[in-house]
């Protein structure tokens, strides 16, 4: 499915993040800090002269040169952090549904007394908040109770 942009980024938005890319594309080709820093303060002196152009076509006309220019010196094989999508450990750690622990027996519930009083304290206060908040839920609850005491 197709990213559908929530909201409207600017101009000085978008030369961010092309900035913060080029540092990342350059962080993927020298990977000595020393020269990655050089390199890095040439690329910070090729922004800072062009931060004060007050034509907007001439400045938008740089930033689409620049996305070019990033784009065609791209590393074949760029560094991909370990929890970002298409890293090693990309989705690894499994998330554990709060309700599993409604399965739990007795004996393990009861090494962990305060913990287990304090969630079915905050599950009836979510029934409570839930019932008020929709009514007709209420409803519907107590009649399916009414059908099935009387059958």
């Amino acid at each position: 499915m197709a990213h559908i942009p929530s909201e409207l980024v600017s101009h000085s938005q978008k030369v961010c993040r092309l900035y913060k890319r080029s540092l990342r594309c350059l962080a993927d080709w020298y990977y000595r800090t020393h020269d990655f820093r050089f390199q890095a303060v040439l690329m910070r002196e090729r922004f800072d002269k062009n931060k004060d152009i007050k034509d907007m076509r001439y400045a938008n006309h740089l930033l689409i040169e620049g996305e070019k220019e990033l784009f065609s010196k791209q590393h074949p094989q760029p560094i991909i952090f370990a929890d970002s999508p298409g890293g090693t450990a990309y989705n690894r750690e499994a998330l554990i549904p709060d309700w599993i622990l409604d399965y739990w027996h007795p004996l393990e519930k009861a090494m962990y007394p305060k913990y287990f009083a304090r969630r079915e304290q905050m599950k009836d206060e979510y029934i409570e908040w839930y019932m008020k908040k929709y009514p007709e839920e209420k409803k519907k609850i107590e009649e399916e109770k009414k059908l099935k005491s009387g059958h």
